[in-house]
């Protein structure tokens, strides 16, 4: 009988310092929420499903408001390998993020993430370990997409198709990083501890809602994937997680992965911008009908267009990089940069034009893309400072 850790109890070292169990030894990091009554069976089933050959531990990492911490570790007194309960007072990054935690905390060779409702079937542990080896693959996926799996256990049409269009999104945006995985939204998967420890020492994973297989593979672009099939079960207790406001999470998820590079942010950028010109035309539009002259209509109603840019680059864009400025101070740079531009372009295109000799429409081209680029570049820096700039500049972290 194995007396359960727990978080006052020692955790193991972060990824790169902890002592490395055997090859193929296994961590089952599990994150919970609210699961009490599922946590005692998953125990028992695990311990009947993993042969004593392999070396194994459990890491619950718990977002819980009920008594879930409680039953884990009285499931855990009759299990024969290690579990460590870590109870999170502020879930950061919901279960994707707990998913990281674990991640942080294991010291197998072979990390097996899995949900604790025992959907996922705890007897497919051991084989996705086992089908790792076989194939020398970094990532193995626990798939309802190919042959011998099956989505049997999600309940209803509704959330069959919500699945399955989340599925074909996700392919449609990462075409190379979710390369030979079928089932990029499947929570049950196999990953090698040295595929992720880079990017989680770095803190460099930024997991928002539970789709946390995404996350690593578009992030850590993990070496060769092997897939084995699995039959997604029903619940065994409690409530689904999948809620409007977790699918939410998910699109921002996907806009912030997808936006990730500079030349990604710089085009979405654009096409924010681009659409800016909608609530600009309508507020014009208002202003002059009401009897507004057209001079001041023009300028008051590009504010609702500098408005409207501002809510979607928060949203989509730079959701990461919010935190070192105030909501009113990041408002009020974006609204200067980008009246700014307007006030530049004019000077601009009379110089291109007097100086220069360039016709009128190439002139103007040139001058909107070059004020696009000065008012990108500037918004990044000036309103959305990256953290290690801002580490360098304050001397303290981010």
């Amino acid at each position: 009988m194995t007396t359960p850790r727990t978080e006052a109890d020692e955790l193991g070292d972060p990824l790169g310092a902890a002592q490395l169990a055997p090859p193929g030894a296994v961590t089952v990091v599990v994150p919970t929420f609210n699961e009490s009554e599922s946590v005692g069976e998953l125990l028992h089933r695990l311990t009947e499903s993993v042969p004593s050959r392999l070396s194994c531990e459990v890491v619950f990492v718990d977002d819980s408001t009920d008594g879930t911490p409680e039953a884990i570790r009285d499931a855990a007194q009759d299990c024969p390998f290690p579990v460590t309960v870590l109870h999170r007072e502020t879930p950061v990054g919901g279960l994707g993020g707990a998913v990281v935690e674990g991640l942080r905390r294991a010291g197998s060779d072979w990390i097996v993430v899995m949900d604790a409702d025992l959907q996922h079937p705890p007897d497919l542990v051991p084989e996705l370990v086992a089908a790792g080896e076989r194939s020398n693959a970094d990532l193995v996926v626990a798939s309802r997409y190919i042959r011998g799996g099956s989505r049997q256990g999600l309940a209803g049409g509704y959330r069959i198709a919500v699945s399955r269009t989340a599925t074909w999104l996700t392919k449609a945006l990462f075409p190379r990083g979710l390369s030979g995985i079928s089932d990029p939204m499947s929570g049950f998967f196999a990953i090698r501890r040295s595929a992720v420890a880079t990017m989680v020492t770095a803190g460099a994973l930024k997991p928002l809602g539970y789709k946390i297989l995404l996350e690593l593979a578009v992030r850590c672009r993990p070496g060769p994937v092997a897939e084995v099939p699995f039959v997604f079960q029903e619940r065994y207790a409690g409530e689904s997680k999948s809620t409007a406001r977790e699918g939410l999470r998910f699109l921002k998820h996907l806009a912030g992965l997808r936006t990730s590079s500079p030349l990604a942010r710089m085009v979405a950028f654009g096409v924010i911008g681009l659409t800016g010109f909608l609530p600009n035309l309508l507020a014009l539009h208002a202003f002059t009908t009401a009897g507004m002259h057209y001079l001041p209509a023009e300028v008051v109603a590009n504010q609702f267009g500098v408005l409207w840019n501002f809510l979607l680059i928060e949203m989509l864009l730079f959701r990461d990089r919010r935190g070192h400025r105030r909501w009113a101070d990041r408002l009020g740079r974006f609204a200067l940069l980008a009246n700014a531009d307007l006030v530049l372009r004019i000077p601009l295109i009379a110089l291109l034009v007097g100086w220069l000799g360039m016709a009128v429409l190439p002139a103007t081209g040139l001058a909107l893309l070059l004020t696009f680029l000065l008012r990108f570049a500037a918004t990044e820096t000036l309103v959305y400072l990256p953290g290690k700039a801002r580490t360098r500049r304050t001397g303290t972290t981010a």
